[in-house]
């Protein structure tokens, strides 16, 4: 089990700029009022919620806070109504993006897309334009201090379809109905998770070599995961670990 992960890029510099704790918080929050709307609140029952509610706890959301989040989804609590709505586009370079979003006006941020898209040399695209390049997986993230090993053998025992090294930590991959049991599988065998996420994962990447082109890649996805409707940026880029360095420092 190896490979390289085709979001593992965007990731890590999504994770760099997450660094506004609040905003990350309302993200998660958001996701978990309309988990539970759709759903209901009892996160046995409710696999999307039961998701989103090891997310925010993995990103140390207070559990008064969640609480509050899935009583306001389910209508126990006054709170603003959240409908999900996606976008695909083009970012420099032709490479495919997909934008997740969640927002109580559509109108509002289909303009907030749009502009960011424009301005950072990007374009929209009809629906299902890249959207086929692009399927959903379960991620487990795992500290480097567990072996390859060891953690093969949980991660087979699971389900999961395969376990990738990305340098600083292995990264689990599993289908999104097993996410949970493969998160399971390995607290079971007293293995920490870091975290664990459902994401869009391209099945086609296009590698990027220019620190220019990068730049210009990584300004526009910094700009639609900066808008505050904006859930989740996915992209088939695959920067280089040199070419990412550069652009990092």
């Amino acid at each position: 089990m190896s490979g390289h992960s085709k979001w593992a890029t965007i990731k890590h510099k999504k994770g760099a700029q997450d660094k506004a704790r609040g905003k990350l918080f309302a993200k998660l929050i958001r996701q978990i009022e309309v988990a539970a709307r759709e759903g209901g609140g009892d996160i046995n029952a409710n696999a999307t919620l039961r998701t989103m509610f090891q997310k925010a706890r993995d990103a140390s959301v207070p559990i008064d806070t969640i609480n509050r989040a899935i009583k306001r989804g389910t209508g126990e609590l006054e709170g603003v109504r959240y409908e999900a709505v996606s976008y695909e586009g083009y970012g420099p370079g032709g490479v495919a993006v997909i934008v997740e979003c969640l927002t109580d006006n559509r109108n509002r941020t289909s303009a907030d897309v749009r502009s960011a898209f424009s301005k950072n040399g990007g374009s929209i695209a009809e629906p299902g334009a890249v959207a086929w390049q692009f399927s959903r997986k379960g991620i487990v993230t795992m500290s480097k201090s567990y072996g390859e090993d060891d953690l093969t053998l949980v991660a087979l025992s699971s389900g999961a379809d395969d376990v990738v090294d990305l340098g600083d930590e292995w990264e689990i991959i599993c289908s999104p109905a097993d996410l949970a049991v493969v998160r399971g599988a390995f607290e079971d065998a007293g293995m920490e998770c870091k975290t664990s996420e459902l994401v869009l994962q391209s099945a086609n990447s296009v590698p990027i070599d220019s620190e220019i082109e990068a730049r210009k890649i990584l300004k526009l996805i910094d700009a639609l995961d900066d808008l505050d409707d904006v859930q989740n940026v996915y992209s088939n880029v695959d920067i280089s670990d040199s070419i990412l360095e550069l652009v990092e420092d």
